[in-house]
């Protein structure tokens, strides 16, 4: 899709000045425009080229289309949550702990609720502190603490700038955690992290044939 746009930008470069969803959007009913006059034309080869002109103008739009619904769900940590959960580890709570097997890709991922927006966190024994992407902490109100300085932290894309914040609430099992520190990463879509600050806050964790077992100090 991204060659189509670039190819469309070459042969008309105020294409590059308009959003690429509307252009490709535009585009698309210029091929069906287009193809429908050519299919009108008489005798047979003009209506062929038109008929596959029109084609190609409805599979663009239908293209475009997906790209606009995967746009909003990326949006939308709720849909990401949604999804997620199809086909995936079970996570249960049994005897006030709250256990969450391991993920096909190797990782431990919690489904939890910030300050009441249903998210999906990946376990990071590594990271120091917990971190949003900039999507995710909009979507649930954790804003950026101006009077903080911001921290570089390294990431796949190289060392960025991240806004120091704090969470209100962060549910989920037997678990709840309030005025959490957190960190917020620019990016969007990105994984969000529960790092050890969190887990320190727990009376004990530990892993247990591939399942993560976190036990809270007062279970909810």
């Amino acid at each position: 899709m991204t060659q189509i746009y670039a190819w469309l930008e070459r042969g008309a470069p105020w294409l590059g000045q308009l959003s690429p969803l509307f252009a490709l959007t535009c585009a698309a009913l210029l091929l069906v425009v287009l193809g429908g006059a050519l299919a009108a034309r008489r005798g047979p080869v003009g209506g062929r080229i038109g008929d596959v002109v029109r084609f190609a103008g409805n599979l663009l739009m239908l293209a475009v289309f997906g790209l606009a619904v995967m746009r909003f769900v990326r949006m939308d940590p709720s849909f990401d949550a949604a999804l997620h959960d199809i086909g995936g580890p079970v996570q249960t709570v049994a005897g006030g702990e709250t256990r969450i097997p391991l993920s096909a890709d190797g990782h431990y991922w919690i489904k939890a609720k910030l300050n009441g927006v249903p998210l999906r966190l990946m376990v990071d024994t590594g990271a120091t502190v917990t971190a949003l992407s900039g999507d995710v902490a909009d979507a649930a109100g954790v804003e950026p603490d101006r009077l903080r300085p911001d921290a570089m932290v390294e990431t796949a894309n190289g060392t960025v700038s991240a806004a120091p914040a704090r969470i209100d609430e962060l549910r989920f099992g037997s678990v709840v955690a309030r005025d959490l520190d957190a960190i917020v990463l620019p990016a969007e879509g990105g994984p969000n992290v529960l790092g050890m600050n969190f887990l320190s806050r727990l009376k004990g964790w530990r892993v247990e044939d591939g399942v993560l077992i976190l036990t809270p100090h007062r279970p909810v």
